[in-house]
């Protein structure tokens, strides 16, 4: 395994390492080398799973010691990937004395070659949506024609297999510009990306047919190449570890189903005047909310930018937190009745499962895919409403689409919520999981006829 020096890459990497362990497979898992200690505690089958600490060269421009896109703000993950682009030599290394059958990856696009140099066959396993890949990397959009207009990504190519599934001219035109983005090593993000599909032997994603099948059998037709499935890969249960006092008695404070939660992972950072207006939309609804939140640009603390007078506004039923916090623990609490997403991949699987309702507020990249397909496509979810031509969202809308997905006498909260338990009651169907697994290692050994079932080295 060998993924992006990211979070939201790394740990969806090791939660489908622990399913394959689970299985018997061995695998080896390169990480940075002061990252590791973060996911020891997450792996489940120490016995079968290696961590291998990578050295990350340093790169001019980046912090003395930084490893991850954790470490630096997002201008600078360019120059996280150029740091990653120079662990070649350390990985041609590894892989000739380890000697694995398959290696999975995904933003390192020189893996395919490399791996198929010494025997090896490379799996591009992609963690965001099929539908997103299906709308920005096909072969008929990349070799459409030289240069994509902003007109041109409003649209989805030739064949895509749904019409409700488009861009705003704000996002367009963001979705241009990244066009022309160098990614690491002077290399262009999407060529990148279009090289670590074309090139590798098969495509994994994690998804199943139920939900992305339209958009899975589109790529397959595109690339022409094994497309495996490994279902949603929840994460295995740890001990199950209690959501903490100060979080449990506050939300015992609420009645069943009336919190609004809201968070934007990890790594999203809000402008102030946004920050400042999602709370306020927050304070209009008159419901108790707990928004976990990265301070804004331009502020140390989620306090220091809280509206004037908002906190003796809001008293005790709004609190705005700027701490790491236990998401899951907090989705499925009685309490929680709707949860507020930037609709990153790994939120959405998490709240998918649960019974708080969705409102769907994307910021970048995959997230404005997935939002379309959970809102438009699926129709689990109310996107909040934003001005065309810069995607400025309002108290006003943020306070609407909480109250559609809250109002049970409401036309479209009825048809999201009738939706949302189908898809929870289909991602929950026992053995569900366990059979896209099962395949998935099927699969694997399929691509590999030398493999033994006995030793399944990855």
């Amino acid at each position: 395994m060998y993924p992006w020096f990211a979070l939201g890459h790394l740990t969806p990497f090791l939660h489908l390492s622990n399913k394959l362990a689970k299985k018997g497979h061995k695998i080896s898992f390169f990480i940075p080398t002061k990252t590791l200690p973060k996911f020891e505690p997450l792996n489940l089958f120490p016995n079968l799973i290696t961590f291998i600490p990578i050295i990350v060269p340093h790169v001019d421009g980046l912090p003395r010691g930084a490893e991850t896109t954790c470490d630096v703000p997002y201008p600078l993950h360019n120059l996280i990937m150029t740091s990653m682009d120079l662990t070649q030599p350390q990985i041609t290394l590894l892989l000739q004395s380890l000697k694995p059958h398959l290696i999975l990856f995904d933003f390192t696009h020189w893996l395919p070659k490399l791996a198929s140099q010494l025997g090896i066959k490379s799996i591009h396993y992609c963690v965001t949506s099929a539908a997103m890949i299906a709308y920005t990397l096909t072969p008929s959009r990349q070799f459409s024609k030289n240069e994509l207009t902003e007109e041109d990504l409003m649209k989805p190519p030739i064949g895509y297999p749904s019409s409700t599934i488009n861009l705003h001219p704000h996002e367009a035109r963001v979705f241009a510009s990244k066009r022309k983005w160098k990614f690491g090593s002077d290399v262009l993000f999407y060529d990148r990306q279009f090289v670590s599909f074309s090139d590798c032997d098969a495509i994994g994603f994690r998804t199943c047919h139920e939900i992305e099948g339209d958009f899975v059998n589109y790529l397959q037709t595109e690339f022409r190449k094994p497309i495996l499935l490994t279902g949603s890969v929840l994460p295995e249960p740890l001990n199950p570890e209690a959501l903490e006092e100060k979080w449990e008695s506050w939300l015992l404070g609420f009645k069943e189903g009336s919190v609004v939660y809201c968070a934007f992972g990890s790594e999203c950072t809000l402008q102030m005047e946004q920050f400042q207006e999602l709370l306020m939309g927050f304070e209009l609804l008159d419901m108790p909310f707990l928004a976990a939140l990265k301070p804004p640009f331009g502020a140390e603390t989620v306090e220091a930018a809280l509206p004037e007078g908002f906190t003796k506004r809001v008293g005790g039923r709004g609190v705005v937190y700027g701490g790491w916090i236990q998401q899951e623990r907090i989705l499925e609490h009685p309490s929680v009745g709707c949860f507020v997403t930037h609709c990153g991949s790994n939120s959405l699987k998490e709240a998918l499962v649960n019974k708080c309702q969705l409102v769907l507020l994307p910021q970048v990249g995959d997230q404005i895919i997935n939002a379309r397909m959970m809102g438009s496509n699926l129709r689990v979810g109310v996107e909040v409403e934003k001005r065309e031509e810069d995607g400025w969202f309002t108290k006003e809308s943020v306070c609407k689409a909480v109250k559609i997905v809250m109002d049970e006498d409401n036309e479209i909260g009825k048809e999201v919520r009738t939706n949302h338990s189908k898809i929870r009651d289909l991602l929950l169907k026992k053995d569900l999981e366990q059979s896209y697994i099962d395949s998935f290692s099927h699969n694997l050994c399929d691509l590999v006829p030398s493999m033994e079932v006995t030793s399944k080295n990855m």
